[in-house]
């Protein structure tokens, strides 16, 4: 039992905080794409490209962002 509702509380948690933002971005680093420092990341889901750079994939979903 107490199993069951250490689950259920687990469940909760990650529920209410849980990026949001990014909960359905999955980001990929294309290597290719390297420059100047800045490393680029395409989200497998709606294909957003951003670069970062500190090397980790972006905190925002760009699905709704206006493409150059």
């Amino acid at each position: 039992m107490v199993i069951v509702i250490g689950l259920i509380v687990a469940f909760i948690l990650i529920l209410i905080f849980a990026n949001r933002r990014t909960r359905h971005c999955r980001w990929r680093e294309d290597r290719r794409g390297d420059r100047d420092g800045m490393r680029k990341y395409r989200c497998m889901t709606c294909g957003a490209e951003a670069f970062t750079s500190n090397g980790k994939p972006p905190l925002d979903c760009l699905a709704n962002t206006p493409r150059r």
